[in-house]
């Protein structure tokens, strides 16, 4: 059986350890360059770096992260934390959700309470959800899997979270950025049991005839790739040398900061301003659930495993699909590349909101969801 546990405990001496190596970074030399240009704002980051160390108080957003519905699940020696929303009616159908990187399940607290409780947010009581929140594997709140070969893949864990442990004979299923793939091959692997998935990105054919392609699929493919030459470096050093990087990042919360910041800026709707879509302290407080759970270098984990073939890669998913796509998202695939892949029944254009969708906007994200799921419920 699941157990209750409050998600984390920091020590006075871990805060003021941390504190300690804020104020004395060793910051780079500057370029001759504007902000944002080459990569982090130095000006923005010795901002936030200066609050962080000084004024973010941090036990105050520890009893806010502890009073979230959590609870642990021990799958077979392997530790599962997730969040638990129950559906403000009974026999309300079950969806788990699944974060992305560099996020956590906190980024998902704003949807899944939404989707529990509609009523409470002008919606519909016939349409609520009972809504789990798993962490993934080696990512804040949750320890990472065992072995890089032979131990269950997330997506097995997930099934079993839902069905083995919380006895939801059948779900439905949401997901982006890495949570889409962990909610595409659930939904591959058990179709049986898999109502439905709702995606905010989708894996690419396995194999596809170029020939095949449409003027529009063209021009997407050609937009990824200018998109990986411009932005994707972090995903090739995550994929490729990992372990390069770890060190750095956790020895210093200025670059953890740095690193994970940059992708707040670039991949939200944000339209260049943090501030439009991102208080100082959410910032700060994903950045302190990385540093005092020590997870900045397994949360990398899911890249090195999907570039070396660790990871099954997904070649068709047959229970019904729908896809999101938010304007400032990292890709925006035409309906056909998708439904190359996928048993697509709705697609959707958002008019505003970028990767971080369900804390940027979870009414529209909430809405769709629920739109979707209701003629399959």
């Amino acid at each position: 059986m699941p157990s209750t546990a409050p998600l984390i405990a920091v020590s006075d001496t871990d805060l003021a350890d941390l504190r300690a190596r804020l104020r004395a970074t060793r910051w780079p030399e500057p370029w001759p360059v504007g902000p944002w240009e080459a990569g982090t704002d130095a000006a923005e980051l010795r901002r936030l770096a200066g609050y962080w160390a000084t004024g973010y108080a941090w036990r105050t957003h520890e009893a806010a992260v502890n009073a979230l519905p959590s609870h642990v699940a021990d799958i077979d020696g392997t530790p599962v934390r997730y969040l638990r929303y129950d559906a403000e009616r009974p026999d309300a159908p079950a969806i788990v959700l699944t974060h992305g990187w560099p996020s956590t399940v906190l980024e998902l607290t704003a949807l899944a309470e939404r989707l529990a409780t509609p009523s409470r947010h002008g919606g519909d009581a016939r349409d609520a959800f009972t809504v789990i929140v798993p962490a993934l594997p080696g990512f804040p709140f949750s320890p990472q899997r065992p072995a890089l070969t032979g131990a269950e893949q997330t997506h097995d864990l997930w099934h079993r979270l839902m069905h083995d442990h919380l006895g939801f004979r059948r779900y439905a299923a949401h997901g982006g950025d890495l949570g889409a793939g962990v909610t595409s091959r659930l939904a591959e692997a058990h179709p049986e049991a898999v109502i439905g998935i709702h995606l905010l990105a989708v894996a690419a054919p396995a194999d596809h005839d170029p020939a095949s392609l449409t003027a529009e699929e063209e021009a997407y493919l050609a937009s990824v790739a200018a998109w990986q030459a411009e932005e994707g470096g972090y995903m090739h050093q995550q994929s490729t040398r990992p372990l390069t990087l770890a060190p750095a990042l956790a020895d210093s919360p200025a670059g953890l900061l740095s690193w994970i910041l940059e992708k707040y800026r670039a991949w939200s709707d944000c339209g260049g301003d943090l501030s439009t879509r991102f208080s100082d302290d959410f910032l700060l407080t994903q950045a302190s659930l990385y540093w005092f759970t020590g997870t900045i270098s397994t949360s990398f984990r899911p890249y090195y495993e999907y570039a070396h073939h660790l990871t099954r890669r997904v070649r068709r998913v047959d229970v019904p699909t729908a896809l999101a796509l938010f304007p400032a998202d990292l890709s925006r695939p035409p309906r056909s590349w998708a439904e190359r892949t996928y048993h697509l029944t709705r697609f959707t254009r958002m008019p505003r909101g970028g990767h971080f969708a369900a804390h940027e906007e979870p009414g529209l994200l909430a809405d769709d969801i629920t739109a979707f799921f209701r003629d399959l419920r």
